[in-house]
């Protein structure tokens, strides 16, 4: 008897580093789904990759609950993606907008790794990885939000993965400290990393030997600075 096909859940896709997960989960014969505020900008990726996509906010609750329910099986592999930025000094920011902002970059990453592990925990495996960015680990001028969002979210990750990888669900955390090469930033350009390549990593941390798990990969193109 055949092995049942693993299922890949993406939230906050869309191009880029999303587009090249669902390209690789998709090659490596993953069930994979997407999910998305507006998953009408998905149509094209869902046809090329064979991907079935779902509309959700990750900062809301019910929406999430729903989102999981909706999958065939308890997925094997839960990326959470999104994030939103609100530039400008913090004297002059707006609270409701960092509140939006933080809601979706930090408290989004709780609701969705508290729902996948609510799933996972009674099989036992499973892996849970989150997106952070230079901003996790460093706090630059004028991005005090960002700095929030993703300082929170790394902070959550490192706590569930104490949490939870002893009762077998993998959680890891990415740093991308650069940007991402995108149709005005070719992977030629050696200034930015290629999404291609960050999907691989995120694919090698999901099946990597539970003997040598890691929690968190720091991802930079070879001639940014540290």
């Amino acid at each position: 008897m055949s092995e049942a096909k693993e299922t890949a859940l993406i939230i906050g896709a869309g191009a880029g580093l999303s587009a090249s997960l669902a390209r690789l989960c998709a090659a490596e014969g993953m069930d994979v789904h997407l999910a998305a505020r507006n998953p009408g900008k998905l149509t094209a990726l869902c046809q090329e990759t064979g991907a079935q996509a779902h509309s959700c906010d990750a900062s809301d609750p019910p929406a999430v609950e729903a989102l999981f329910d909706a999958l065939p099986q308890v997925p094997d592999l839960v990326v959470f993606n999104p994030s939103k930025r609100v530039r400008g000094g913090v004297h002059e920011l707006d609270p409701a907008a960092v509140k939006e902002a933080i809601e979706i970059t930090c408290f989004g990453g709780f609701v969705v790794g508290r729902e996948a592990a609510r799933r996972m925990l009674p099989r036992g495996s499973g892996s849970i990885l989150f997106t952070g960015a230079s901003a996790s680990v460093k706090g630059y001028a004028n991005s005090s939000t960002f700095a929030m969002g993703k300082f929170g979210l790394r902070g959550l990750c490192q706590s569930m993965a104490r949490e939870l990888q002893p009762k077998g669900i993998h959680v890891g955390h990415f740093v991308i400290d650069g940007g991402i090469a995108s149709d005005s930033r070719t992977s030629d350009d050696d200034r930015f990393l290629s999404p291609d390549a960050i999907a691989r990593s995120y694919l090698d941390l999901h099946r990597q030997h539970r003997s040598a798990w890691t929690w968190e990969v720091e991802l930079r193109p070879w001639v940014e600075n540290f």
